[in-house]
């Protein structure tokens, strides 16, 4: 039978609705999508789309460090932009997180994302 783990760390953002941060499931991390909240302060960090992303990492791997993974082992993201015009800028910084491990990726423009973040991503990992 198929176990089932709710993963919850105070290191990224609580979730803002009826979600988990992750679910461990069948040897998977699957993370919910995350935005640039600051956890230490429960506000978006300042800067753009750039500076964004990188809070958006910095949520992703607390998420994906409790759950018993990392971002090598991430194998799928999708990310969600509110200006695809941002794309080059988010497109860096997501690079320099995945240089070697380059997972699957779909990058979306969203006509609106939570709290109007400029980037939200989610990813599913082997642990």
């Amino acid at each position: 039978m198929a176990m089932k783990e709710i993963i919850s760390t105070e290191n990224a953002p609580g979730a803002i609705g009826p979600y988990s941060q992750a679910i461990k499931a069948n040897g998977m991390l699957f993370c919910s999508g995350q935005i640039p909240i600051d956890p230490a302060t429960g506000e978006f960090v300042s800067g753009g789309v750039a500076e964004q992303t990188e809070q958006v990492f910095k949520n992703l791997i607390a998420v994906l460090e409790a759950g018993g993974s990392s971002l090598e082992n991430v194998v799928k993201t999708t990310v969600f932009l509110a200006d695809m015009g941002e794309f080059a800028v988010m497109n860096e910084v997501y690079g320099r997180y995945f240089d070697s491990n380059k997972p699957a990726r779909a990058t979306v423009q969203a006509a609106r994302l939570p709290r109007d973040a400029k980037v939200e991503i989610d990813c599913i990992a082997l642990v």
